[in-house]
């Protein structure tokens, strides 16, 4: 059983292991120097494609990486109060080479280079060696972890149905999220009479016609009778009435 045993084996021994991790990263570190000229370079920045399983584990590998030159970075800064900006080989620059100044800046640098050569023994890239501590150390400088990220994709690889992911570093093909744009709140239209049922017949509205229609509408949601019918009804009674009154 391999109990807090870390790490996945990936059906290789430990050395083929660690030549494939400094392959990977090597490759990953060199597609941030993209020469469009070159027909063979890569399509995109700081990104490969490889198996979800060893895009895991190459992520630890290669963040570690970058926190070695970021520390490397600060220390030459440090350092660099007690450097000179003279050509080396020059008078001046030996005039500093041996004063106790250098003697100051050796001791604070030393670090760095130590850092460094860590860091080629990994990688074993003096080219991938100069993009990890120039660009990504800058790039990363205010940031605490997280330099990678590792997105699945929707394929399988031919032969073993490996599942298909993408190692890059992050800031370079970022997904934003869109702005969502909310509508204007809609006024609730009033229902309005058309101009040719409330006007005359120069087209501006009759008062009198519209207040009779609208006492009308009222009457018969009530269910009272209109004023037409209320006085036919009284013409009839008045007429029943005299009749009695005659006889």
């Amino acid at each position: 059983m391999r109990h807090k045993v870390r790490g996945r084996k990936l059906g290789r021994n430990a050395a083929h292991r660690r030549a494939m991790f400094r392959n990977m990263a090597s490759s990953l570190l060199r597609t941030l120097r993209v020469d469009p000229a070159d027909p063979a370079s890569p399509k995109h920045r700081g990104r490969i494609v490889t198996t979800v399983a060893k895009a895991k584990e190459l992520r630890r590998f290669v963040e570690k990486l970058v926190t070695m030159a970021r520390k490397a970075r600060r220390i030459e800064q440090q350092a660099a109060q007690f450097g000179t900006d003279a050509v080396r080989g020059s008078d001046a620059w030996r005039q500093w080479r041996e004063s106790e100044q250098w003697q100051r800046w050796n001791q604070a640098i030393a670090p760095a280079i130590a850092l460094r050569r860590r860091a080629f023994a990994l990688l074993r890239d003096k080219e991938a060696l100069d993009i990890l501590f120039t660009e990504v150390a800058e790039r990363f400088a205010d940031r605490d972890g997280g330099y990678t990220r590792v997105v699945r994709l929707a394929e399988y690889r031919l032969g073993d149905a490996g599942q298909k992911a993408i190692i890059e570093f992050v800031g370079e093909h970022d997904r934003r999220p869109r702005e969502r744009t909310r509508r204007p709140a809609q006024l609730p239209v009033a229902e309005e009479t058309t101009s040719g049922e409330m006007a005359g017949g120069d087209g501006e509205p009759d008062n009198d016609q519209a207040t009779a229609t609208v006492e009308q509408a009222a009457e018969s949601s009530r269910g009272e009778p209109s004023g037409t019918e209320t006085a036919e009804g009284s013409g009839e009674e008045g007429e029943q009435s005299a009749g009695g009154g005659a006889a």
